[in-house]
């Protein structure tokens, strides 16, 4: 079983990669809003009980694939590094597969700022991401994150030999995709 975690910062194609790997391998993409987007209307995202909610749709959808015959799953997930939560919950998600026989898979994902903020008013992104909608909102949100927290990670501070880091800023995310399912050895369907 196989737990691909494809990361990065707002906008650099996490999603738009995701179901390009979906298309090539047996993995299904659960990408972060799927809940995220679920959750908003009911109760903002932007509250602790928004992202508690959040949070426990995901971790029973995790269990529920880890415990399951699914050959494993795609997730994408807005890694802030400067903080301790995320970095823990990057092991307790990755620990729900590990502790039932499967593998983690770490893809990170970076482009210049102004290639995302393109990428941000994209057909795609807006059909699948509904917060997103409001472009002039989820632009603020890109630039404020900038200098708020940092989405990529410092060299060496990933240590899983599952690992991969792509510039994707002038990357196709077909290739980007490829490139993923052949550094991993992913299975094809």
């Amino acid at each position: 079983m196989n737990f691909v975690i494809i990361f990065g910062p707002q906008a650099v194609g996490k999603m738009t990669v995701g179901h390009e790997l979906e298309k090539i391998t047996n993995l299904k993409l659960f990408h972060n809003h799927m809940t995220i987007d679920l959750v908003n209307p009911f109760v903002s995202y932007g509250t602790d009980e928004g992202r508690k909610l959040v949070q426990q749709f995901r971790n029973e959808i995790f269990k529920a694939v880890a415990s399951g015959d699914s050959p494993g799953i795609i997730f994408t997930f807005l890694w802030d590094f400067e903080s301790t939560f995320d970095k823990q919950y990057i092991k307790q998600i990755s620990d729900i597969f590990i502790k039932k026989g499967g593998e983690v898979f770490l893809v990170e994902l970076e482009a210049d700022v102004d290639v995302r903020l393109e990428r941000n008013k994209t057909e795609h992104r807006l059909a699948h991401k509904p917060t997103k909608r409001d472009v002039e909102s989820s632009e603020k949100y890109i630039l404020d994150a900038q200098s708020r927290s940092r989405n990529n990670s410092k060299d060496g501070e990933i240590e899983n030999q599952n690992y991969i880091r792509i510039n994707n800023t002038d990357i196709d995310p077909d290739i980007v995709a490829q490139k993923v399912k052949e550094k991993f050895n992913l299975k094809t369907i």
